[in-house]
């Protein structure tokens, strides 16, 4: 880490704490500077002379350094369930659905922000390709190519596998925890297996 990146003021880390937590509770279109600077007991000017403006204050948050210590972590986490060897490809998706859950609770107000922020802000996604996406397509695709082997997969190009898993996996799990934790849901045993039904049935080699 550079100087710069990493010897904050007792106000900047004030204003980056309160900024993660509102921009993670209303988005950063509804939240206003004025509001981060009340909440952390700073002036509005403040948070202009450290970040320059609102959207600097953003990258500060999710800036390549913060995605660095984050992509390990992510990883680190994942790779607890892939480098596992599961005999049915069922059991594998199980073991996801499980893992990103807990990611995911642990891990709310930043991935708020990058799921509600991604869409907007091209270098986010950039950023967030970089550090953490590369790696673990690699990894996954090769698990795909190993139940593919196994006949328990339909013989399609793995990119197109992971983008699928990963769609109904990711879409329930943030719908379920971040995005409309208030609605109605069966048990989480019970969505996860009509989730591997849908994947299996969907990806199952033709006879």
């Amino acid at each position: 880490m550079t100087n710069k990146e990493r010897k904050l003021t007792k106000k900047q880390i004030a204003i980056i704490e309160t900024a993660t937590e509102l921009f993670a509770e209303k988005g950063y279109a509804g939240t206003s500077t004025n509001e981060i600077a009340n909440k952390a007991n700073v002036s509005e000017g403040t948070i202009f002379k450290h970040f320059k403006s609102k959207k600097g204050l953003l990258m500060e948050i999710v800036s390549p350094m913060t995605m660095k210590l984050f992509a390990p972590m992510i990883k680190k986490d994942l790779d607890k369930v892939l480098d596992q060897e599961f005999e049915y490809f069922q059991d594998l998706i199980r073991a996801m659905i499980e893992n990103r859950k807990e990611f995911i609770q642990n891990n709310l107000p930043m991935l708020r922000i990058l799921i509600q922020e991604i869409p907007f802000h091209p270098e986010l996604k950039e950023q967030f390709i970089e550090y953490i996406g590369k790696d673990i397509f690699e990894k996954v695709g090769q698990m795909i190519k190993y139940y593919q082997n196994k006949g328990q997969l339909v013989e399609m190009d793995p990119k197109t596998i992971i983008r699928t898993i990963a769609s109904s996996i990711l879409s329930y799990i943030v719908a379920r925890y971040v995005l409309l934790p208030e609605a109605e849901w069966d048990s989480e045993e019970v969505e996860t297996e009509r989730i591997v039904q849908i994947l299996e049935n969907g990806l199952a080699p033709k006879i």
